[in-house]
């Protein structure tokens, strides 16, 4: 999944959490409760189930009759990289190293295909606005069951993606050429973040991926990927980008590092190439004195030391300080910087820019299954038609992620209240025990 603000897979070797049947009730209680004061529906119109249904009917027939109006991608070597418990694969990549660039495709499944503007489904997500992530819950925007077969990039199968080509000079990996067309593509692979650590161990592990009898590059390709996203890292680094997570794996930096390159590519294209109004997003910066006390803050942790020379720079100062930092100061570093961040919102104009990732322009485009924002852009990607009513679309978008991140902080309160660990019930999912147990 792309976008870190997924839910975390289960890590593997590790079983749920489990849970008494009262608890589990008590849970329940809470859940309904927030959501009756959040405005979050929980349950989806029975039309907008039965469309979603008749969607996700004779798959390959509607694939095959694609064909002649999409470029044909199948025979790329392509993989999804999700957390192991993951229902549904909205994103997948392929690489290739050539002499002058790199190139990097990142495919998303084709939502808009599916979900259009004359559908219950679009009217719904439009009121949804997001999924909503509880720990060891989850309130989707679309109906899973539209997720979980035609929008999911399974291995082995023909599948409807919205693909961003980008052709990345080797020297700065700037762009050299962006491509975002409709495609027929065919997973190779499906790896969990922990069989993508285990490939760039050893390469040779990625033939137990493959189907039986086959043989590919996928050994090569994941490397190579790596080596792309940590030099993409590293730049982003270096241009200013705050990196409050300096310590992530090297599979979760693929993923993120190449979503950004890409929802990057795409607000280049609209801004830039198209000078269209889309759903982009702006995060202000905070005022120099409020950067000023989160940096004394910091300077203040026992242990800690912001760079003397860096203090000018705030966010370089920031990543510099995180990656000497020692383990038990990082979360307090990383909140003394979230404090001063302004909200970052949706909106029709992108001049603001995005502050923390120190982009001039920036727009969200892979993820339709779960963030309005995206959905949007999609549409607008693919026939230039800008909603009539895109400022008030960007409104509700911000105000539900505050909603859904409200949300999602009461009820974790709530976990921890009852003796439950919020982040081992995200990561790991609950079981409810018998109730002779």
């Amino acid at each position: 999944m792309s976008d870190s603000q997924a839910a975390q897979g289960t890590p593997e070797g590790q079983g749920p959490v489990e849970i008494t049947p009262e608890l589990a009730r008590h849970l329940e209680n809470k859940r309904e409760e927030l959501f009756e004061k959040f405005e979050i529906p929980d349950e989806f119109p029975a039309e907008v189930q039965r469309e979603a249904e008749r969607r996700s009917q004779d798959i390959a027939g509607e694939i095959e009759a694609e064909l002649e109006d999409r470029r044909d991608l199948r025979e790329l070597t392509t993989w999804t990289t999700d957390p192991v418990d993951a229902q549904d694969f909205d994103d997948a990549l392929s690489v290739e190293e050539r002499e002058d660039a790199y190139v990097l495709w990142v495919h998303i499944a084709d939502v808009t295909h599916y979900v259009t503007p004359d559908t219950a489904m679009w009217e719904s997500a439009r009121r949804r606005a997001n999924t909503v992530y509880l720990p060891g819950y989850t309130v989707h925007m679309l109906p899973p069951v539209l997720a979980e077969t035609v929008c999911s990039l399974v291995p082995h199968e023909a599948r409807l993606a919205h693909t961003v080509e980008m052709h990345l000079d080797k020297d700065d990996l700037s762009y050299e050429n962006i491509e975002i067309y409709k495609s027929v593509i065919r997973s190779d692979a499906r790896l969990t973040y922990t069989e993508c650590e285990a490939v760039l161990d050893e390469p040779a592990a990625a033939e137990k991926h493959l189907p039986d009898g086959e043989t590919g590059d996928l050994g090569e390709k994941v490397p190579l990927v790596w080596e792309l996203a940590e030099q993409m890292h590293e730049q982003r680094k270096a241009d200013g980008s705050l990196v409050l997570n300096p310590r992530r794996d090297r599979a979760h930096t693929i993923i993120e590092e190449s979503m950004l390159k890409a929802n990057k590519a795409v607000t280049h294209e609209l801004m830039w190439d198209r000078g269209v109004e889309a759903m982009y997003r702006v995060h202000p910066q905070p005022a120099p004195e409020k950067w000023s006390e989160a940096l004394q803050e910091i300077q203040d942790l026992d242990g800690v030391s912001v760079p003397a020379g860096k203090w000018d720079e705030p966010r370089k100062a920031v990543n510099a300080t995180l990656e000497q930092a020692p383990e038990r100061q990082l979360d307090d570093i990383q909140w003394a910087v979230m404090k001063v961040m302004p909200r970052a919102k949706y909106m029709n104009d992108p001049f603001s820019g995005h502050h923390a990732l120190n982009f001039e322009i920036y727009g969200h485009f892979t993820s339709p299954i779960r963030r309005l924002s995206d959905l949007i852009n999609h549409w607008i990607v693919a026939t230039n038609e800008v909603p009539e009513d895109l400022v008030a679309l960007c409104d509700h978008a911000s105000d539900r992620q505050q909603t859904a991140e409200q949300c999602e902080r009461e009820y974790k309160q709530f976990l921890e209240e009852v003796g439950l660990d919020p982040n081992a019930v995200n990561n790991r999912g609950v079981k409810i025990l018998d109730e002779q147990d």
